[in-house]
């Protein structure tokens, strides 16, 4: 049985997390996420990825918490580079990634969620950061994506009080973009992830790395960079067949290149 069950759907990816009875991740389903990730980066007919959990009660319950019962230094400095490397190369892919939170997204389980570009929940879900309740923290980016996301005010009350969010305290918080009813997560972010097939990959990609470039520099750098990406685009075929395509009344048929 494959931790990661992948399925492509025309140019979008759907990456179900497939670990019962509560889809946690383990060393290897981290490895697996990681190289999926990485060739669908590399795969230029890919768009868009959606990412759902197995069954209809948890998205994902984090890490499975026997792998740090014995207190084994070296397992916590592994686990921690896999998580990260894991979430940060979904965070790096190119195309537009959506979570499809059908049910408890718990420790890690939120935080591939927060390496997304969008997060559409159910309304039964619940997300939490719960490490601290047993010793711990989070370690795959939720205390730098959470903060980002919804202010430190919040962060600090869901991280160190432990405080569980419901869908709609989710999304009134900006931590999800939408809720949909139960069992319409992964309908819903798969017609999201299609219509990204409406725009230029090309574009899409320089637009994702603008907008995320805004964590990190200054805004004044944002303005320059913005100008730097838009004169690249005219390398590509993209920009010219989307520009024809609009003149001549049809519809673009992108190369992504």
């Amino acid at each position: 049985m494959s931790a990661i069950k992948a399925e492509q759907h025309g140019h979008v990816a759907l990456l179900t997390l497939n670990n019962p009875p509560a889809n946690t991740w383990t060393a290897d389903s981290l490895i697996q996420f990681k190289a999926i990730i990485e060739s669908l980066n590399a795969d230029k007919n890919i768009y868009a990825c959606v990412i759902t959990g197995e069954g209809n009660k948890f998205f994902s319950a984090g890490a499975d918490l026997k792998l740090f019962a014995d207190g084994d230094k070296a397992v916590a400095i592994e686990m921690a580079r896999l998580f990260g490397e894991a979430f940060e190369t979904l965070s790096a892919f190119r195309g537009v990634s959506i979570a499809a939170i059908n049910g408890y997204a718990m420790g890690g389980g939120l935080e591939v969620a927060l390496a997304c570009d969008i997060r559409i929940a159910e309304k039964q879900a619940v997300m939490a950061l719960p490490e601290a309740k047993v010793g711990l923290l989070p370690c795959a980016g939720g205390t730098q994506n959470l903060t980002w996301l919804v202010g430190e005010g919040w962060a600090k009350r869901i991280i160190l009080c432990g405080e569980q969010i419901s869908a709609e305290q989710a999304l009134a918080i900006k931590l999800v973009e939408d809720v949909v009813d139960t069992g319409e997560s992964m309908t819903t972010a798969l017609a999201l992830a299609n219509s990204v097939g409406n725009q230029s990959p090309s574009s899409v990609t320089a637009c994702k790395t603008l907008i995320q470039n805004c964590r990190s520099q200054s805004h004044h750098h944002g303005l320059m960079k913005e100008r730097e990406l838009f004169v690249g685009l005219f390398d590509t075929e993209d920009q010219q067949e989307g520009v024809q395509a609009f003149l001549e009344k049809r519809s673009p048929q992108w190369k992504n290149q």
